[in-house]
């Protein structure tokens, strides 16, 4: 981009909405008491502060956030988060629960939750509408892709990523002509179609459009009044669009003009490889970039502790995130990602593993390839994932082996009365 100044003109008039209400069905218990996008990742971060950092650092500041699921941790997070954004200066970060405006109804897809909140939509008068998702892992800069959109003079541009064929049936897959545009779009195929000259590799929808609002409202009061409609993007409007509308792909590359980094944590499994993935020696998915900072909520804690240095008593993490307030006591962490307020007791070891916050892991314990939820006590002794069969008696295990631990599997009943 050489035409700054146009650039930030962009920018200035998109108004960029999060959908965030979903109920994550496929993350299991992860999402039974909270919201997809508001289950941590990374050590320190929720899902949604990437979308929302991607906002920030593209200079988006006009922002709503749509939620509907179990929203309660979500809203407590993006308040204390993102509550830096100041309405007086033009920049705002508001939060759209669904409110049943036009009946009694509460949001039955992607594209109805943009239509019940059409009123709010038309009085920020945007030039562009930027729709996201809020429960995806990367980092993009928006700018890029909003500067394409106003040239191209698309109805709709959607950001799509290349991805394995076999793992493209659970993404929208699209075809393309020479020119980026858009010439057919499957919701989910069984058999998806393969990028010309890669038969390995599909074009896959990252849940990112960039629509001229007028043509946004209108299809979303025509997929309104369709009985047949599921009220879905993927699903619905974009699949009716393309014949007749200029809609255009936006390819996520990297500087080496290669796919960039981009995760759907919908699963038990892929939630816990993106988290493996930050273990990496140089990791796609950079962190510790200060020109692109991932912002969240921090709460005030002491550094990291590792204590004791004696055989087979050692304070050691390796290949690992650790988070503040966090002490291991005389234990062993490898290839994990421990989130903030942990503590890990003697002689217990963790491999391949995410932690999410304030857990204790007792005396001797054993755990590997686990995702441990949320204020779990895991008792002293305790063996996780060397036993699939008697984990699968306690805890829920995945297709491949991943193995999830939440406080009520541990009998810990923090959220109902027993």
């Amino acid at each position: 981009m050489k035409n700054y100044s146009r650039v930030t003109e962009l920018t200035n008039n998109t108004l960029a909405l999060i959908l965030a209400g979903g109920a994550g069905n496929r993350l299991r218990e992860l999402t039974q008491w909270r919201a997809k996008p508001a289950v941590p990742f990374g050590g320190k971060y929720r899902i949604i502060d990437f979308a929302l950092s991607n906002c920030v650092n593209s200079d988006i500041r006009h922002i709503g956030i749509l939620t509907q699921y179990k929203s309660h941790s979500l809203i407590r997070h993006v308040q204390r988060a993102w509550s830096f954004m100041r309405y007086e200066i033009g920049e705002f970060v508001e939060l759209l629960p669904a409110q049943q405006r036009l009946g009694e109804q509460w949001y039955k897809g992607t594209a109805n939750a943009l239509y019940q909140n059409l009123d709010i939509i038309r009085q920020h008068k945007p030039r562009y509408v930027l729709v996201l998702g809020g429960d995806h892992i990367y980092a993009m800069d928006y700018r890029n892709m909003i500067e394409t959109h106003a040239l191209s003079g698309a109805d709709v541009t959607i950001g799509c990523v290349e991805v394995p064929r076999d793992e493209a049936k659970g993404f929208g897959v699209m075809s393309v002509d020479s020119d980026l545009h858009i010439t057919r779009f499957t919701e989910k195929p069984s058999d998806p179609e393969a990028m010309p000259g890669k038969a390995d590799c599909a074009l896959a929808s990252m849940g990112i459009y960039i629509f001229s609002p007028e043509f946004l409202f209108d299809k979303l009061i025509e997929d309104q009044d369709n009985p047949s409609s599921s009220k879905d993007f993927g699903k619905d409007i974009i699949p009716s669009i393309i014949a007749d509308s200029n809609v255009m792909a936006y390819p996520f590359v990297n500087n080496d003009n290669k796919p960039g980094y981009w995760r759907d944590v919908g699963t038990v499994a892929s939630y816990w490889k993106a988290n493996m993935d930050l273990c990496s020696i140089s990791p796609e998915l950079n962190l510790y970039n200060r020109q692109w900072p991932i912002w969240t909520y921090q709460a005030q804690m002491p550094p990291a502790k590792f204590a004791f240095d004696d055989v087979g008593r050692r304070g050691v993490a390796i290949d690992s995130l650790v988070s503040a307030g966090c002490i291991l006591s005389g234990a062993r962490v490898k290839r994990s990602v421990v989130s903030s307020g942990c503590f890990f007791h003697s002689y217990s070891s963790v491999k391949d593993s995410v932690v999410l916050p304030n857990v204790d892991i007792g005396r001797n314990c054993q755990i590997f390839n686990a995702v441990i939820d949320k204020d779990c006590i895991v008792p002293a002794n305790t063996v996780i994932g060397e036993d699939l069969a008697e984990d699968e008696k306690r805890f829920y295990v995945d297709e491949e082996g991943i193995v999830l631990v939440t406080p009520e599997m541990l009998g810990q009943y923090l959220h109902v009365v027993r």
